[in-house]
């Protein structure tokens, strides 16, 4: 029987992305869900949470969610699973995004050790998350949802208040609606969700305020 699932947010980089540590609260095993930097930060907090990594799973390949995954995956000896194998060019370009936005620090370009599909379920301690392949701010951006906890990350497609970009390379305002209509809102309103920068939210909560999403019903 697995215990409760918890989650805690660790701020990273300049863009403040909430890399999430995600685990099952008796087992200790979990997940790193998009580590766009300060490697040394997020292993310092899989070591006071006491919580086992077995996985690193990206939810696409921008620099703020995938720049520190490859040294996080060296320092954990963990697999990389995702995104969708879409966003093959934005993890290849990695450093490229780097010296764009003139980050600071060590960016390596990502190679997963595995890609996701639509429909697939990953797992850990007892507790499956189904992925949704949800484009529109990233070409291969996927998201996961676990049913029996009515929980879901959905890092960038959807936010507390706003959407995803869609001004950045591979990016469509109208995909991304679309996806966030087709895969994200028959979730269910009850379904309470973290994202990839900010406060998270319920997804009733964004269809009925949220005003990127007026007229969606």
């Amino acid at each position: 029987m697995a215990g409760q699932l918890q989650a805690a947010i660790i701020p990273v980089t300049p863009f403040q992305q909430n890399c999430t540590l995600m685990f099952d609260s008796e087992a200790k095993r979990g997940v790193v869900i998009d580590p766009g930097g300060d490697v040394e930060q997020i292993v310092e907090a899989v070591r006071e949470t006491g919580v086992t990594v077995e996985a690193i799973w990206l939810t696409h390949g921008h620099i703020d969610h995938a720049g520190g995954a490859m040294d996080l995956k060296e320092a954990l000896s963990v697999d990389i699973i995702g995104p969708h194998r879409d966003d093959t060019q934005l993890l290849q370009n990695l450093e490229q995004q780097a010296q764009m936005f003139g980050l600071p620090g060590k960016v390596r370009n990502c190679t997963p050790d595995r890609f996701l599909e639509e429909g697939e379920t990953l797992s850990f301690a007892g507790h499956d998350f189904s992925v949704f392949h949800c484009p529109g701010h990233a070409p291969g951006h996927v998201i996961f949802f676990n049913e029996a906890a009515r929980f879901a990350h959905l890092g960038d497609v959807l936010f507390n208040g706003s959407i995803g970009r869609t001004d950045l390379p591979g990016g469509d305002h109208g995909t991304l609606l679309a996806s966030i209509r087709e895969k994200v809102l028959p979730l269910g309103d009850d379904v309470g969700f973290l994202c990839g920068h900010g406060p998270g939210s319920r997804i009733g909560d964004e269809r009925r305020g949220n005003p990127f999403l007026t007229g969606m019903d």
